[in-house]
Order: C-alpha cells, then structure tokens, then sequence
C-alpha cells in the first residue's frame, strides 16, 4: 500500500470542542501562553501549569473524536497511514487510528523533573503538586513547552521524507520545527492541504489546497484519494 502521511494540528481537534490558542485572542481558556506553557512559567508557578494543563486534560476526555479522525482511520484501509500530529490529545487514538507520533507530547503522559527519560501514564484527569517520580521529584506534563527541543522530530522527518502522498490537516503551517515537514517530502509526491484559512505557502503542481475545515475537507480528500 501507498504510505499516506498525515500532519495535524489544533485545527481538526477544534472540530470536537477543544480550544487554540492562536484562534482565541492569543489565549488558552483565559491563560497567556507564556504564564502556562513555558519552562519559565513552571518555574515561576507550578501550581497554575498543573492547574491548567489539569482543565486541558478534562477537555479533552469529554471531546470526542469527529468526521476528521474517522475518515484519517478509515483510510487505512487503502493506505499505509501515518500521522503526526502537533495536538496532546489522544483523539486520532480514540478515534482507532493505528500509528500516531505525537510531536508536541500527550496530556495523558506526565514525566519527571529530574530525568525526562522517565514518562508515566496520568490515570483520571489530575497531576498534583506533591505527584512525584520514582526518584521523588515533581512530574511535570510530558508536554513540549514553547522554547524546548521536540525529541520526536527525527522520527516525524523520517516519516516524511519516505511519504507518497503527504496530507496537512488543521495546521496555520507557522509553528516551527513542525511547519518545516512539508520541506522533507519528496519532491514527486502529491502533497493535500486543509484548512479553512489556506497557509502562505507556495503553490506548487502537487499541491492541492482544499479551503474547508477538517470534517468537510477531508471527505473530499478521500474523493481524491479514491480516483
């Protein structure tokens, strides 16, 4: 089967209710980025990251996964399908599909702060001042805060770079190093686009920009792919 890989971002999540920040005045549920997700803000106020990160992961478990997330499941059946995804919500996995890379970290994962190698599972919807690692330090949310390294890129570029069909869906394409993917493809390989705001981005022969959110766009890409 044709490897189909798929990069998504807070644009096919906003679909099943969950909120961006760069949609909502620069804010996340009434909190400035820098003040919640920054390594400085940790240092500055524990207790508020955790707080927040604690609404985000409630959010997420009532969110159900939409018409975006089936149709990226349901096209496993034709292809070898990929996805990278910049959201730290488990939706694409609830949803069935099989391979998720999670570029940005999971909400549901939290690590310590003493040893970032060692990554626990978050059962229910809380990680608490005084929730701590083997070694007895503070578990942060295994979250890429702006201004960290994203451990997972190599892994992302590997997968684009051997992509046959390459699928951008939800993404402004300005949050960097993710943006940079569409840079390692292939250049014989049919590159979709979806969003209801097309990104500043060349318009090359491969590339077909589909101006529609997620749920409705994608169905017209497996239209395409089907042809």
């Amino acid at each position: 089967m044709r490897k189909l890989v798929v990069l998504t971002g807070a644009g096919i999540s906003a679909e099943s209710g969950l909120a961006t920040f760069r949609d909502s005045g620069g804010l996340w549920e009434g909190y400035k980025v820098e003040d919640v997700a920054t390594p400085e803000a940790w240092h500055r106020n524990q207790k508020l990251v955790l707080e927040f990160y604690n609404q985000r992961r409630k959010s997420a478990l009532e969110a159900k996964p939409n018409r975006g997330h089936e149709i990226l499941v349901e096209l496993e059946r034709d292809f070898e399908v990929t996805i990278i995804t910049q959201n730290v919500d488990n939706l694409h996995e609830r949803a069935g599909s099989s391979h998720v890379h999670h570029l940005h970290g999971s909400l549901f994962e939290s690590r310590s702060t003493l040893n970032p190698s060692l990554v626990y599972p978050i059962v229910g919807s809380e990680l608490n001042i005084g929730d701590t690692c083997e070694r007895g330090s503070q578990l942060r949310p295994n979250i890429v805060w702006f201004g960290e390294a994203v451990p997972m890129m190599d892994v992302a570029v590997k997968c684009a770079s051997a992509a046959q069909i390459f699928l951008v869906v939800g993404t402004s394409m300005v949050v960097y190093p993710a943006a940079g993917l569409i840079n390692h493809v292939p250049d014989d390989t049919e590159i979709f686009i979806v969003d209801p705001k097309i990104p500043d981005i060349p318009q090359l022969p491969n590339i077909t920009f589909i101006e529609e959110k997620a749920s409705t766009g994608m169905m017209k890409v497996k239209e395409l792919l089907k042809k």
